[in-house]
């Protein structure tokens, strides 16, 4: 059975010709050397967290953009600094999330390039050496999951991993690559189902579902501007869908339901928030379908607060889907969902209480679904209701925060009672 393993002393002594600054200087560009060469110097400067202090804990999210997964990193490094966490954040150069963890965290930008960009591996090494973490976090993937496990294996520090989608993975992939971490945190028991079934070991995988800051959509509808926003004519009514325009988010599907529910709701507005690679093929569509007039692409947008308590329905097609962060957003902000009951998703959705579940795939159904809410607004306003108070008492920040730092505390403590450090 496999045996993790631990560093066995402080981190952080090197020489200096081979230390992290000497490396940053010779190896980054001028610009992103100099910005990482000032945080690793505040890292040394009495930094070493060699025995005693609080919980140090290295985090690595390799998403540009601050929604989803690195949403929920930011919500979690909060939640920790108020909890007297040490968190020390490696995310790629210019992203969102870490100027928005600035206040939360010790930030350094390093280069992300994806699943072979081995030296990264190196770049971690170094950090973790550097610093002296008690453990660290992997959030994505994009090769932040592989080759930061192996970086943290490498320097004997305890890995923590979070599995956010419930795509499959082949078994002899699950075999070797989970065996880097110490323990497997799923976002839903969707996902949870899904690594057991692929043959990761029960004894590491633990489940601390993903979050919403609830409070942040109880927004008053300010319907005038949202109609100036989007140009939307008197009598509107709107649905939405929140999610990046790929394969799996099934934006495709829910156009070709769109015609049939145009022809019963003449006053029928769809508008797509989110982007991606899909969107020349998602306006093809329109195109093709006659939807011009029906459905436009809103690209990202960071008020969805503002926005969400103005859409009548939130649809969530996706056929693959770990959990769903726009869902319990939506949610919180007495939104009625209709979604595929595909991956965590009957999590978010409980079907007749807060929305309505279809099969995935099945544009019949899914247009089915969203006429039948159309045509009931009382019925969906108490699952406008409903849905807030199942975020509240499921889903909140705390909950989560509180739920990965007990799997900290178990794993470290594991370590010490077996004598590793």
């Amino acid at each position: 059975m496999f045996s993790p393993h631990y560093r066995a002393e402080p981190a952080g002594r090197h020489r200096p010709a081979d230390g992290p600054l000497y490396f940053l200087e010779r190896q980054l560009p001028g610009a992103l050397a100099r910005e990482s060469a000032t945080v690793w110097r505040g890292f040394a400067d009495g930094n070493e967290n060699a025995g005693g202090g609080p919980m140090r804990v290295l985090h690595v999210e390799g998403g540009r953009n601050l929604y989803g997964g690195a949403l929920q990193v930011l919500y979690l490094l909060e939640g920790l600094a108020r909890r007297g966490i040490d968190n020390l954040l490696v995310c790629r150069p210019g992203s969102a999330l870490g100027r928005a963890a600035a206040s939360f965290a010790r930030v350094c930008p390093l280069p992300m390039a994806g699943d072979l960009d081995l030296p990264l591996i190196l770049r971690l090494r170094r950090l973790i050496r550097a610093t002296g973490p008690d453990l660290v976090h992997l959030h994505s993937r994009i090769g932040a999951d592989i080759l930061g496990g192996i970086a943290a294996r490498l320097e004997r520090v305890p890995v923590v991993h979070t599995r956010r989608q419930d795509n499959p993975e082949h078994p002899w992939v699950v075999a070797l690559k989970y065996r880097l971490y110490d323990r497997v945190v799923a976002i839903s028991e969707g996902i949870a189902r899904v690594l057991l079934a692929e043959g990761l070991p029960a004894d590491k995988l633990r489940c601390v579902r993903s979050a919403v800051d609830w409070r942040r959509y109880g927004e008053a509808r300010e319907d005038r501007w949202f109609r100036a926003e989007f140009g939307l004519p008197e009598g509107s009514r709107v649905i939405g869908v929140v999610a990046q325009l790929i394969a799996r988010k099934g934006h495709r599907l829910l156009l070709e339901a769109m015609p049939a529910l145009v022809r019963r709701f003449p006053e029928l507005r769809l508008i797509l928030f989110g982007q991606g690679p899909l969107e020349q093929a998602v306006r093809a569509d329109i195109r093709r379908l006659g939807l011009a007039g029906h459905v436009q692409l809103a690209g990202f947008r960071d008020d969805l607060p503002r926005i969400l308590p103005c859409l009548e329905l939130l649809v969530h097609p996706a056929w693959m889907e770990g959990l769903g962060v726009a869902l319990l957003q939506a949610a919180s902000a007495g939104v009625p969902i209709v979604a595929c009951a595909a991956g965590g998703v009957p999590e978010a959705v409980r079907h007749g209480v807060n929305g309505l579940l279809v099969p995935p795939r099945d544009v019949e159904a899914l247009g089915q679904a969203i006429g039948r809410l159309l045509e009931d607004p009382a019925a969906a306003r108490r699952m406008g209701e409903a849905g807030r108070e199942l975020v509240r008492r499921e889903f909140s920040v705390e909950a989560m925060v509180e739920g990965n730092l007990r799997v900290y505390r178990e794993l470290l403590g594991a370590s010490r009672r077996t004598g590793h450090r």
